[in-house]
């Protein structure tokens, strides 16, 4: 009997293509919500990004309420929050609210980074993001969103007693050591930030500790981001690839804009000694037909003992957006739910 494939969860940055307002850009994001809820993928993460031509994505706790009413069982949450960003308590009384309304259906991933350019990020009255601060942070929003203490006085209501489950986010070794000394489970921005996959990876289950207090897993336990682009065709699927990688050319090279078309060449619209960035910033990536998405996806998640993978796609065209999430959930087997909540095998 083969054995069963981690579950798959995606990523969504709330992406704008040339031509299409915010509006619309978020308006796409929802639908993609709704139908990957039907599809039967994990979770729905959204990621907080500020002053981005590209992406629409800087108030995701607005978002994710949103989103939640398009939805019916898919797992919200951030991917993550950058908690230097906001005070602790209002992180905690924004995702307590969502779970009083929705109820558990939301998960709070963390990073230290700040999701901005540093001039954006110091008008966003940032805290410094140093490890043993924002340890510390991370320890007082866990404890807002924890059972009442009698004397606290300064509460999260709503927000004290949801438990809303915590992630730790990281591109580098520093989230893991976070997340392994607070006993938090640990998804790495392998999407964007490869380079340390495996030795952040490795210290986390090294130095994981169970038995912290603030502990929310019993032992170490793992997600990735992987780019994704799933097409009848490997050419198609190529040819439309390109424009996440011209968008990986802008944000590396300093020339923010909302998303391109697609290209027949890089080399053709791209200075030479540009196009080394688009495979720097994106060398985890799965692009081809279903079977070689498939084939891939479970090699990394086997490579790396992964728990879980988080996909993040990016076309010009979102309905092609949607189509390679079809096209991913039925090669890989997802279970679809039916409005009744039975489960049915994802169709394209």
């Amino acid at each position: 009997m083969p054995t069963p494939r981690v579950p798959l969860s995606v990523l969504d940055l709330v992406p704008r293509s040339q031509g299409m307002t915010p509006a619309t850009a978020i308006e796409e994001s929802v639908a993609l919500a709704r139908e990957v809820d039907q599809l039967g993928y994990r979770r729905f993460w959204m990621a907080e990004h500020h002053g981005s031509e590209a992406f629409m994505s800087s108030a995701t706790s607005l978002l994710l309420g949103h989103v939640a009413h398009a939805t019916e069982r898919i797992r919200l949450g951030s991917g993550g929050v950058m908690l230097p960003n906001h005070s602790p308590l209002m992180v905690a009384e924004y995702y307590g609210t969502l779970a009083t309304m929705h109820g558990d259906r939301f998960d709070l991933g963390l990073g230290r980074a700040p999701g901005t350019d540093p001039m954006t990020a110091a008008a966003l009255s940032r805290s410094s993001g140093h490890l043993p601060d924002f340890a510390g942070e991370v320890a007082d929003l866990q404890a807002y969103l924890g059972a009442p203490q009698a004397g606290r006085r300064v509460r999260a209501l709503p927000g004290e007693g949801t438990q809303v489950p915590l992630w730790m986010l990281g591109s580098s070794t520093g989230g893991a050591q976070v997340a392994a000394a607070l006993g938090l489970p640990f998804s790495f921005a392998s999407h964007f930030a490869p380079d340390q996959l495996q030795e952040a990876l490795s210290l986390y289950r090294d130095r994981f500790r169970a038995d912290a207090e603030t502990a929310e897993v019993d032992r170490p336990t793992t997600m990735a981001g992987v780019n994704v682009l799933v097409a009848p065709t490997q050419e198609e699927a190529d040819h439309l690839f390109t424009t996440a990688q011209l968008m990986a050319i802008r944000i590396r090279s300093g020339q923010p804009a909302p998303l391109d078309p697609p290209v027949e060449s890089l080399a053709a619209v791209v200075p030479t000694e540009l196009l080394p960035l688009a495979n720097a910033h994106q060398s985890v990536k799965m692009v081809g037909t279903p079977e070689t998405v498939v084939e891939k996806l479970e090699a990394f998640a086997a490579a790396h003992e992964l728990d879980e993978l988080i996909v993040t796609t990016y076309t010009f065209d979102p309905e092609l957006r949607r189509r390679s999430y079809r096209m991913l959930a039925e090669a890989w087997g997802v279970e679809a739910s039916t409005s009744s909540g039975e489960s049915i095998a994802a169709t394209t």
